[in-house]
């Protein structure tokens, strides 16, 4: 997975009002454009769930794009409802790859998929509403890193 060509997003798990869903898109077909292949999803409820909906529609047209699904724990669906659940596993069956990165659920694995995603990326797409969360640090820990950001809103 080269650096250069790849894309990580974060966002909101809930509250997605305002959210322009035709930026978004037209957002992942200029990276496409750019040259941009891979885009790390955080495989959470919300915002993760739209951009890989959004991606796994734009691959119908850029067959060559992966989806690289980035889990920060096994049973990162626990807590999930059942439809939340249903979705989870057939996105995770229908992703190019999957990254679990700790075996069982600890008070930091997300924020070390968040890193991950960061670390492993040259831009980040963001939905971000508020100054706190993990959207807000990991949009932090891009600015730190020197990720270019592209907010969608």
């Amino acid at each position: 997975m080269i650096k250069e060509k790849t894309c990580a997003v974060t966002g909101h798990r809930f509250n997605l009002s305002g959210l322009n869903l035709d930026k978004l898109k037209n957002e992942f077909i200029n990276l496409i454009g750019a040259g941009y292949e891979n885009f790390l999803i955080g495989m959470a409820i919300g915002f993760d769930t739209v951009c890989f909906q959004t991606l796994e529609e734009l691959k119908k047209t850029y067959p060559n794009i992966k989806i690289i699904a980035c889990v920060p724990c096994v049973k990162q669906y626990a807590r999930f409802n059942q439809k939340q659940k249903e979705e989870y596993f057939r996105q995770i069956k229908n992703c190019d790859d999957v990254k679990i990165l700790s075996s069982e659920y600890t008070p930091t694995c997300m924020f070390k998929r968040n890193k991950y995603m960061v670390d492993n990326s040259s831009v980040l797409i963001a939905f971000l509403n508020k100054k706190s969360g993990g959207t807000y640090n990991t949009v932090k820990y891009a600015v730190e890193k020197g990720i270019k950001i592209i907010y969608v809103k």
